[in-house]
This record gives C-alpha cells, sequence and structure tokens, in this order.
C-alpha cells in the first residue's frame, strides 16, 4: 500500500465556477517539465498509480479528476449538455493548470480524457506543447463510421446518451455492477488487471448518483454539443506534434485506424503504435506506457 501515489498532494482547487479534485506532485518537481494527465470512463485520476512512479522524477505531474468525475464538482447542465461539452471541459484544465503556474505544457488524455485534451488542443494552441492520446480515434470519426459492430461493442455510447433519468436509474440500480462489466470487458485480463485500491475508489465515485448523471451528459455532448463543434472546425487541425497509442486487442485497433485518423485531423508530425493489451493502457502496460511518455514528452 506505501507506494500509492507517493510524494503527491491531493488537493480540490477552484477553478471558475468549480472545484476540481487533484493530485500533483510539484512541491517537490522543481522546475520540470509540465506534465498534465486526464483520466477516462467510468475512472478517476486513480488510474494512472501505475505510471507516475516513473514520471515524477521527471515532470511536475497534474492529476485531476475531470468535472462530473470523482471527486470533482458536478454542476448541473441543460438541454444542450454544454457543462459537459469537451469545450468545457478542456477550459477547466487550462484554468486549472494556470492557477498551478503553467502557461504551456504537455497533455496525455486517456478515453474520455482524450477527447478533452483534443479540443484543448484545438481552442488552446497556445498552451498544447505537446499531445498524446490513448485508445481514441476521433469522435466525429467514430459516430461518421458507426455500424453494427461498433454499435455493438460500444454499446455505452448509445445507451448513456439517452434522455435522463433511464440511463442514471438503471445504473444507480447496481453501479458496483455495471462499473465491473465495463471495465472487465474492455481489458486484455478482466478485472484481473486492476489494483483493488482503484478499484475500490473507482465503486467509491460511480456510488454517488451525482457521479452517474454527469457521466451520463458527458457522453450525451459527445452525441450532441461536441458533434457541432467538431464540425465548425472546418480546415482546424492540432498544431502541436501529437503521438498515439493503442490496445492491439480493443475495439479502436480492430475498427478503426486510430494513427491516420489523427494523422487527418493535425497539421504537424502524428506518430504512434499499438501496445500489447486492450483500452487501459495506464493499468495493463505502465511500463511501456512510462517510456513512451518519457521519449515522446522528454527533452530532445
Amino acid at each position: 500500500m506505501s507506494d500509492w501515489f507517493v510524494g503527491f498532494e491531493l488537493t480540490r482547487l477552484r477553478v471558475g465556477d468549480l472545484r476540481l479534485n487533484l493530485r500533483h506532485n510539484l512541491r517537490a518537481a522543481g522546475g520540470k517539465p509540465p506534465l498534465l494527465l486526464l483520466h477516462g470512463f467510468p475512472q478517476t485520476h486513480a488510474m494512472w498509480h501505475r505510471v507516475v512512479p516513473v514520471l515524477t522524477a521527471h515532470f511536475a505531474l497534474v492529476l485531476p479528476d475531470l468535472r462530473g468525475y470523482g471527486d470533482s464538482d458536478k454542476p448541473p447542465s441543460d438541454a444542450e449538455h454544454a457543462a459537459y461539452s469537451k469545450r468545457t471541459m478542456a477550459a477547466d484544465n487550462v484554468a486549472l493548470m494556470r492557477t498551478l503556474g503553467f502557461e504551456r505544457f504537455a497533455v496525455c488524455g486517456h478515453d474520455r480524457g482524450g477527447r478533452v485534451a483534443h479540443r484543448m488542443a484545438l481552442d488552446h494552441p497556445q498552451a498544447v506543447e505537446r499531445l498524446m492520446l490513448l485508445d481514441i480515434s476521433p469522435t466525429l470519426t467514430m459516430y461518421e463510421r458507426t455500424d453494427m459492430e461498433f454499435a455493438r461493442a460500444y454499446y455505452h455510447w448509445f445507451f448513456l446518451i439517452q434522455p435522463q433519468p433511464l440511463p442514471e436509474r438503471l445504473i444507480a440500480a447496481e453501479p458496483a455492477f455495471y462499473l465491473r462489466s465495463k471495465l472487465g470487458g474492455w481489458g486484455s485480463h478482466g478485472l484481473e488487471l486492476f489494483d483493488e485500491r482503484a478499484l475500490a475508489e473507482y465503486e467509491r465515485c460511480i456510488g454517488d448518483p451525482a457521479t452517474v448523471h454527469a457521466m451520463c451528459e458527458d457522453y450525451r455532448a459527445a452525441a450532441s454539443i461536441d458533434l457541432e463543434h467538431d464540425r465548425d472546425d472546418g480546415q482546424a487541425r492540432i498544431a502541436c506534434p501529437v503521438r498515439v497509442l493503442w490496445g492491439e486487442r480493443g475495439v479502436v485497433h480492430r475498427l478503426f485506424k486510430p494513427l491516420a485518423d489523427w494523422q487527418a485531423k493535425a497539421s504537424g508530425s502524428v506518430g504512434g503504435r499499438p501496445t500489447p493489451g486492450g483500452h487501459y493502457i495506464a493499468e495493463e502496460t505502465p511500463e511501456l506506457l512510462a517510456e513512451e511518455m518519457l521519449s515522446f514528452f522528454g527533452p530532445p
């Protein structure tokens, strides 16, 4: 148990009209370059626990819970789901980094965090120095290529976007069962790959009905206002260097072409490769991910 985020401070910071929960190692980081790590669904910042022991000697690390997730605030939404748009979530985290003293930084996002990071790179190009994306293709690309196989594999995309309170009430009936079903179905080794402390944290958070509602709002935004923002981008492209990793046993590898998909969204260099596992790269192959991060985010 002693290796759980050693040297990190757990805190909540006010950013605009909400408070974000986060861990960071800034007291010991000195002048190290900043790296923002954004988690995915249905997890929290705890998903990075196997990667940060290697990174902490090299980076000033900031690990927030996205709005609506973990112990971050869960603001009310509206009919447009704007409060949970990736534009809003990206702005949260740019403001968070500025609050911590960082105007420019690198960012790695997994799953939903990757979608937030994508929007961040487009809306705040002056802030994002380098971008790493884990096991996703662009949201608009994935929706436009939806077929029966994808709908079966990613049924949650179409379940969570249903009008409230249908998905909220169904998940709230047995939140731990739902969580374990999702986590166990996307990895390469079922639930065995998850540390018991991380799994307990994910279960604790999804037990809050406000978290379940916020997760649904995240996906409702992705199927509505986020697509509007993506289409409005026109010829805008990600300007910073991009690195893409995806699990060779996952749905993204099977049904999409993540490297080509992201090259189509960027004006600069885009590299990447599959990793030997499934969706949860940070918990399945943390040593490999840490090496990729050190290589991509480290000094030239």
